[in-house]
């Protein structure tokens, strides 16, 4: 009775093993941009990362783990807050440090640095946060950590208790999913709230009502996101062992794909999201 007894429950813990999905990695944050050399440029002059080529073929910029990729655009492709990908950002051990040295070098800013520690739980003057006016203005944000490094990617949702499940569910991503309960800061939401992690870039999921509230004029009249194609970050991209097995299974769980032969995938709030075979990995 003790030996049926084990290989049920061993039976139990390979079926919830078998149902996990496997572990996705982040692989590139892809950019439109009017100049790609001088968008390089900027990243690689401002931030920790590096000017590399990808594949052997293409210019694009490594930052740590992942990659962030450049097309060029016709014209200044849209940046305004209308879209789930909120912004991207660095870490800065002395945010104070950090943010004068950026000054110094010319950085533009489109809010400057501020105190938040109230926020994070933290001690007054401990953690500070501050969004710089990147190339065809996209919205990059510096802040307190622990690194210097990418780190994070920060994005709205209509439910973000729902797009923090379903990022687990399709792509084993680990991390903190709170209650739907709202919860507003110096005026605007910042829960319901989803904190992910997949390999070293946090995925943070803020409330659309935090847009709705910081910037009425864009959101009065609208019902809900444009997608992020087209846009200056037009989509971020996954990498799995097996494409194919992984677009199978998004298929049967109702995901949808933009056409039958694309590894690009729509993920909650209209995200664009490309599927890529192997790790990320500079050449």
């Amino acid at each position: 009775m003790r030996i049926l007894k084990q290989v049920g429950a061993f039976a139990l813990v390979m079926s919830a093993v078998a149902q996990e999905p496997p572990k996705a990695h982040f692989h590139h944050i892809h950019l439109n941009v009017t100049d790609p050399a001088a968008a390089i440029d900027f990243y690689t002059a401002k931030f920790d990362c590096e000017k590399a080529r990808f594949a052997g073929r293409t210019d694009a910029v490594w930052a740590q783990k992942s990659w962030i990729f450049f097309t060029k655009a016709p014209g200044e492709p849209p940046s305004d807050t209308v879209s789930a990908i909120w912004h991207f950002g660095w870490g800065a051990e002395d945010m104070q440090a950090a943010y004068r040295r950026q000054l110094d070098s010319g950085t533009r800013f489109q809010t400057p640095i501020t105190d938040i520690s109230d926020l994070a739980g933290k001690a007054p003057g401990s953690f500070f946060f501050a969004y710089v006016d990147g190339p065809d203005h996209a919205l990059i944000e510096l802040n307190t950590a622990s690194h210097h490094h990418l780190g994070h990617i920060h994005l709205l949702s209509e439910d973000p208790v729902a797009a923090g499940e379903w990022y687990k569910k399709y792509f084993g991503v680990t991390g903190y999913i709170g209650p739907r309960k709202p919860r507003v800061y110096r005026g605007v939401h910042v829960e319901p709230v989803a904190s992910l992690q997949m390999d070293n870039m946090n995925i943070i999921i803020f409330p659309v009502e935090y847009a709705r509230d910081a910037i009425p004029e864009l959101w009065k009249d609208r019902k809900t996101f444009e997608s992020t194609k087209g846009r200056v970050v037009d989509h971020l991209a996954f990498s799995v062992d097996n494409l194919h097995e992984t677009m199978e299974r998004l298929r049967k769980g109702g995901v949808q794909l933009e056409d039958s032969k694309s590894a690009f995938i729509e993920g909650p709030d209209k995200i664009r999201i490309e599927l890529v075979e192997g790790q990320a990995h500079k050449e």
